[in-house]
């Protein structure tokens, strides 16, 4: 939505962030009902911190995730491509690029030895922010001790757009090395959905299968997407 306002003996102007009602700013409203309450333009809005003459930050952040598809291929840019946006010039290209590099890093916080997933929801939340900007299909398998807990992380498959090429024998032979007890499946949808395809399906019957020969525990693969995460194990199907 666009704030225009009329100033009598004035050319018509946008309201400034600072002009809107407390309820409307973003600042404002992060800090009342939190950042998940927030739009991805709203929240560059607070980061970008002003407009311009025709645009307020908002209607920047807007024109700007317009522009380069999105908060996924946004972080891919460099700075001179961000500046040469009208309105963001290289100050403003570096506050956005410096954001976004913070949350990406965040995400690549790696497992610590020791540490324990009970749901798939905890899975979910530790690997989304790494996942769900990946243009490429990524494979994991988290190993796990008797008690489930973390002994280390194992990247199985980076794919192509559409899929990654998975063989139960990697898993296990990683499984094996490590005298791994239990495994978490992780992967990412690029596309955004997180919902199982046939392929997914099948490919975890292949591999509960070749660890229930090994007496290996699969707890579970959860499958992530922009969207969210859907777990087989929640399903039905292990």
């Amino acid at each position: 939505m666009s704030y225009d306002t009329k100033v009598e003996g004035a050319s018509e102007r946008r309201l400034t962030l600072k002009e809107l009602p407390p309820d409307e700013r973003p600042r404002e409203r992060l800090l009342q009902h939190g950042a998940h309450a927030l739009t991805d333009a709203e929240l560059l809005a607070i980061i970008i911190r002003d407009g311009t003459r025709k645009e307020s930050a908002i209607d920047l952040a807007r024109r700007l995730l317009k522009e380069f598809g999105g908060l996924r291929d946004l972080r891919s840019r460099s700075p001179a491509e961000l500046a040469t946006v009208n309105g963001i010039g290289p100050a403003r290209a570096a506050q956005v690029l410096a954001a976004l590099a913070l949350a990406h890093r965040l995400g690549e916080r790696p497992l610590t030895k020791g540490e324990g997933f009970t749901n798939s929801r905890m899975v979910f939340d530790h690997f989304y922010d790494r996942l769900r900007y990946e243009k490429r299909e990524v494979f994991l398998c988290v190993l796990l001790d008797a008690k489930n807990r973390v002994l280390r992380e194992v990247n199985i498959s980076t794919g192509g757009l559409s899929a990654a090429m998975i063989q139960p024998r990697d898993i296990l032979r990683s499984a094996l090395a490590e005298s791994a007890s239990g495994i978490i499946l992780v992967h990412n949808h690029p596309s955004g959905d997180p919902r199982p395809s046939p392929d997914d399906i099948e490919a975890t019957r292949r591999i509960k299968e070749a660890c229930d020969l090994m007496q290996l525990r699969l707890l579970d693969h959860v499958v992530i997407g922009e969207e969210g995460y859907r777990s087989l194990a929640d399903e039905g199907h292990l």
